[in-house]
Protein backbone atom coordinates (compact mmCIF):
# COMPACT_ATOMS: atom_id res chain seq x y z
CA UNK A 1 0.00 0.00 0.00
CA UNK A 2 1.27 3.51 -0.77
CA UNK A 3 0.78 6.81 1.04
CA UNK A 4 1.75 10.17 -0.48
CA UNK A 5 2.04 13.46 1.34
CA UNK A 6 4.21 16.02 3.06
CA UNK A 7 6.24 15.39 6.22
CA UNK A 8 4.87 17.98 8.66
CA UNK A 9 6.34 16.80 11.97
CA UNK A 10 9.05 14.53 13.35
CA UNK A 11 8.36 13.06 16.79
CA UNK A 12 11.20 12.22 19.22
CA UNK A 13 13.03 8.95 18.57
CA UNK A 14 12.40 6.20 21.12
CA UNK A 15 14.45 3.10 21.80
CA UNK A 16 15.19 0.40 24.29
CA UNK A 17 16.16 -3.23 24.74
CA UNK A 18 13.96 -6.23 24.00
CA UNK A 19 13.49 -9.22 26.32
CA UNK A 20 16.31 -10.97 24.47
CA UNK A 21 18.67 -8.03 25.01
CA UNK A 22 18.59 -6.67 21.46
CA UNK A 23 18.42 -2.90 21.15
CA UNK A 24 15.66 -1.28 19.08
CA UNK A 25 14.85 2.21 17.77
CA UNK A 26 11.65 3.74 16.43
CA UNK A 27 11.09 7.15 14.79
CA UNK A 28 7.60 8.48 14.09
CA UNK A 29 6.63 11.13 11.55
CA UNK A 30 3.35 12.89 10.79
CA UNK A 31 2.46 12.85 7.09
CA UNK A 32 -0.26 15.14 5.70
CA UNK A 33 -1.96 13.81 2.57
CA UNK A 34 -3.05 16.09 -0.26
CA UNK A 35 -6.49 16.59 -1.71
CA UNK A 36 -9.58 18.55 -0.80
CA UNK A 37 -9.76 17.01 2.69
CA UNK A 38 -6.14 16.38 3.82
CA UNK A 39 -5.59 13.71 6.46
CA UNK A 40 -2.75 13.42 8.95
CA UNK A 41 -1.20 9.96 9.41
CA UNK A 42 1.40 8.95 12.00
CA UNK A 43 3.90 6.55 10.40
CA UNK A 44 6.67 4.58 12.13
CA UNK A 45 10.14 3.74 10.85
CA UNK A 46 12.13 1.10 12.73
CA UNK A 47 15.84 0.37 13.19
CA UNK A 48 18.47 1.14 10.55
CA UNK A 49 15.84 2.46 8.13
CA UNK A 50 15.63 5.64 10.23
CA UNK A 51 19.11 6.65 9.05
CA UNK A 52 18.69 5.07 5.61
CA UNK A 53 15.52 7.05 4.77
CA UNK A 54 16.58 10.30 6.47
CA UNK A 55 13.17 12.01 6.26
CA UNK A 56 13.10 15.77 6.81
CA UNK A 57 10.18 18.02 7.75
CA UNK A 58 8.78 19.71 4.62
CA UNK A 59 9.65 16.92 2.15
CA UNK A 60 7.08 15.53 -0.28
CA UNK A 61 7.25 11.72 -0.13
CA UNK A 62 5.51 8.58 -1.29
CA UNK A 63 5.79 5.80 1.29
CA UNK A 64 5.33 2.07 0.95
CA UNK A 65 3.44 1.15 4.13
CA UNK A 66 2.14 -1.84 6.07
CA UNK A 67 -0.78 -1.45 8.46
CA UNK A 68 -0.68 -3.79 11.44
CA UNK A 69 -3.00 -4.17 14.45
CA UNK A 70 -2.34 -6.11 17.64
CA UNK A 71 -4.24 -6.80 20.85
CA UNK A 72 -2.79 -6.01 24.27
CA UNK A 73 -4.77 -6.35 27.53
CA UNK A 74 -8.09 -6.40 25.69
CA UNK A 75 -7.37 -3.27 23.63
CA UNK A 76 -6.35 -3.03 19.98
CA UNK A 77 -3.46 -0.91 18.74
CA UNK A 78 -2.77 -0.08 15.09
CA UNK A 79 0.58 0.95 13.65
CA UNK A 80 1.46 2.20 10.16
CA UNK A 81 5.01 1.08 9.33
CA UNK A 82 6.96 2.52 6.38
CA UNK A 83 9.24 0.12 4.52
CA UNK A 84 10.03 2.22 1.42
CA UNK A 85 10.44 5.96 0.75
CA UNK A 86 10.34 7.71 -2.62
CA UNK A 87 10.91 11.43 -2.66
CA UNK A 88 8.58 13.29 -5.00
CA UNK A 89 8.96 16.73 -6.52
CA UNK A 90 6.09 19.18 -6.87
CA UNK A 91 2.81 19.24 -5.05
CA UNK A 92 1.33 16.10 -3.57
CA UNK A 93 -2.05 15.01 -4.81
CA UNK A 94 -1.88 17.06 -7.99
CA UNK A 95 -1.67 14.78 -10.98
CA UNK A 96 0.66 16.12 -13.62
CA UNK A 97 -1.29 16.74 -16.81
CA UNK A 98 0.50 17.42 -20.08
CA UNK A 99 -0.11 20.74 -21.80
CA UNK A 100 -2.76 20.46 -24.51
CA UNK A 101 -2.61 22.57 -27.63
CA UNK A 102 -5.83 24.14 -28.80
CA UNK A 103 -7.75 21.99 -31.23
CA UNK A 104 -9.35 24.85 -33.13
CA UNK A 105 -7.36 26.93 -35.58
CA UNK A 106 -8.49 29.93 -37.60
CA UNK A 107 -6.10 29.30 -40.49
CA UNK A 108 -7.38 27.88 -43.79
CA UNK A 109 -4.52 25.36 -44.02
CA UNK A 110 -5.82 23.37 -41.06
CA UNK A 111 -9.40 22.94 -42.34
CA UNK A 112 -10.47 19.49 -43.42
CA UNK A 113 -11.92 19.00 -46.94
CA UNK A 114 -15.24 17.54 -45.79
Amino acid sequence: MDLSGKVINQLPEVGGNSKTGNSWRKQEYIIETGGQYPKKVCISIWGDKIDQFGLKVGEQVTLGIDVESREYNGRWYTEVKAFKVDRTNGSAGAASMPEVDTFYSESEEDKLPF
